[in-house]
């Protein structure tokens, strides 16, 4: 269940970012070099620009709920994530090198 839900936020937020950068601005941005004004005839008048807001909308919608479903996983399964840092901190450590045999210090020399 986990596995299925990182991997649903990872797409939402791959999605989310393609379709902000796809947005066109003031300058035509990224979606300009993607169809310019080509996109004006297949879209309508106004482009692309009402289907892109609204799929903004809704896939940051589902990035939201995905983000808040992962974090009732973690809640009910009584941890936090520094819990879950220290246990992989302390299993990756490896164990103390046992220590060499202590060798006696050279006997002071006397004038």
């Amino acid at each position: 269940m986990n596995g299925l839900a990182i991997t649903l936020l990872v797409l939402f937020g791959v999605l989310l970012i393609g379709t902000v950068l796809l947005q066109p601005g003031t300058k035509g941005g990224l979606g300009a070099s993607f169809g310019g004004g080509g996109a004006n005839s297949a879209f309508g008048a106004q482009g692309a620009t009402p289907f892109l807001s609204k799929a903004t909308y809704w896939l940051a919608a589902g990035f939201l709920a995905t983000t808040l479903f992962i974090e009732v996983l973690i809640i009910r399964e009584n941890r936090s994530v520094l819990d879950k840092t220290m246990d992989k901190a302390v299993a990756t450590t490896p164990a103390p090198a046992v220590p060499a045999p202590a060798v006696p210090a050279p006997a002071p020399v006397k004038k």
